[in-house]
């Protein structure tokens, strides 16, 4: 394909690409893992430093830096007075020893992308509609606190703010005291989003987020970018399985009431699910806490971490109500109580049709391949797509690799990637996708 340079805004720039990929090596020392991950799960002195050298970045280019209540951090251009502002970001926050570009690049892309739009409409004033904002938010993977994507859920209205902020990690320290630690904690909205926020705010006109695959399908196809044209649905559970504590060797197996036994069955449970339902579901059992996790007792308690996820809200359903009844099954069969202490759920919906008309034109005149892609993945574009147009954008993941610290994407995709985020937010910013 060639590139159609009368319709592109803000063209590639050699010495920008190489700013953003020594960027990005500068980001990835925080947290840096000695096989070449990361590892700064969210409000960790890791994500903290993180933050500041962004915070700082950002300011060194005139953005304004803000926090609010559930510590989302936002870096502010004021181009036109008074309008909305087109938001676009990612997550730095990672998973334990997790990969370098999960939910970092999109952070950098985004600031890169803003600053180089910064520059163009001090030079071209009038054909900008809306002002910039980059967002990083807060504990997007749901590794320390839980549920994930706590900080774009909490923003537009789908989780509560006082409950968020009571979250506990596993050592009784909340997201607030975590926060004000690290003295990035706002005391108020910086937006508003809808009528959840009752303290005011700036507007939001539409939300851009860009991401590493986190499966297959480009890397396979050899395609250089995704447009996201739908979500999976996901169903996240925390359950307690609850036994009775009591001696290995001296309690008869008939007598037992071993909380550990019954979390076993609940993880195959889940996986004859998948079995069951093929390509159509996945499940999963992330994590596991084990009381007393002692050698010699049986388990009082296991808790446990949960998930459903299937293109098909129908077939989630019936599959929540198949694991209910597996849940019975194993309370009779070990003996023991599943109590379901928390359920995170999003359906699946597709994303703007005008978000991925205009992602896709914007590739074209960029002379790049394209496809579009379902995100089996949550990401903070699965909430904000309920509440502003959106447009969430691919580059490719090496074999699928996420998670991990062999997470690995071409340097020439990762500059691909801004290029093309680039360009779609500044028609965006000029009006092209209206809230």
């Amino acid at each position: 394909m060639t590139t159609n340079t009368d319709r592109i805004r803000v063209p590639a720039d050699a010495a920008a690409d190489h700013d953003l990929i020594s960027d990005f090596v500068t980001m990835s020392t925080f947290g840096a893992t000695p096989a070449g991950g990361v590892e700064r799960q969210a409000a960790t002195l890791a994500d903290g430093e993180n933050r500041r050298w962004l915070a700082g970045w950002l300011v060194e280019r005139g953005f304004t830096v803000a926090y609010d209540r559930i510590g989302n951090m936002f870096g502010l251009y004021e181009l036109v007075p008074g309008a909305p502002y087109v938001l676009a970001g990612s997550h730095l926050d990672s998973q334990p020893r997790g990969g370098r570009y999960d939910g970092a690049y999109g952070v950098l892309a985004a600031a890169h992308a803003m600053d180089r739009l910064r520059d163009h409409y001090l030079r071209h004033p009038s054909t900008a509609r809306y002002n910039l904002a980059v967002v990083n938010w807060f504990n997007e993977e749901g590794s320390r606190f839980k549920p994930s994507m706590q900080g774009s859920g909490v923003f537009t209205g789908k989780i509560e703010l006082d409950s968020a902020r009571a979250t506990t990690d596993s050592e009784g320290i909340t997201v607030e005291q975590a926060l004000l630690e690290l003295d990035m904690l706002g005391t108020s909205d910086v937006f508003t989003v809808g009528d959840h926020h009752l303290s005011g705010g700036l507007g939001v006109a539409s939300y851009a987020e860009i991401h590493i695959e986190q499966g297959r399908e480009l890397d396979k196809a050899g395609v250089v970018m995704g447009v996201v044209d739908s979500t999976w649905g996901a169903n996240k559970y925390e359950i307690s399985v609850v036994g009775s504590q009591a001696h290995t060797g001296a309690t008869a197996i008939a007598d037992r009431q071993d909380a550990l036994y019954g979390a076993s069955l609940a993880v195959v449970a889940l996986r004859d699910l998948a079995d069951e339902y093929g390509d159509e579901l996945h499940t999963s059992c992330g994590q596991l806490t084990v009381y007393p996790n002692s050698p010699v007792v049986v388990a009082r308690e296991v808790r446990m971490h949960l998930d459903l996820r299937s293109p098909s809200d129908d077939l989630l359903d019936e599959a929540d109500a198949a694991l209910s009844k597996a849940f019975a099954d194993i309370e009779l069969k070990a003996d023991v109580e599943i109590q379901r202490k928390f359920a995170h759920r999003w359906k699946g919906h597709t994303y703007t049709p005008e978000g991925v008309e205009l992602a896709g034109r914007v590739i074209d005149d960029l002379g790049l391949s394209r496809q579009n892609v379902r995100t089996r993945a949550g990401h903070d574009s699965t909430n904000m797509k309920d509440v502003v147009p959106t447009v969430m954008l691919f580059v490719p993941s090496v074999d699928g690799v996420s998670h991990a610290e062999n997470e690995y994407t071409h340097d020439k995709d990762l500059i691909s990637g801004v290029d093309v985020l680039t360009e779609t937010l500044a028609r965006m910013v000029e009006g092209e996708i209206d809230p």
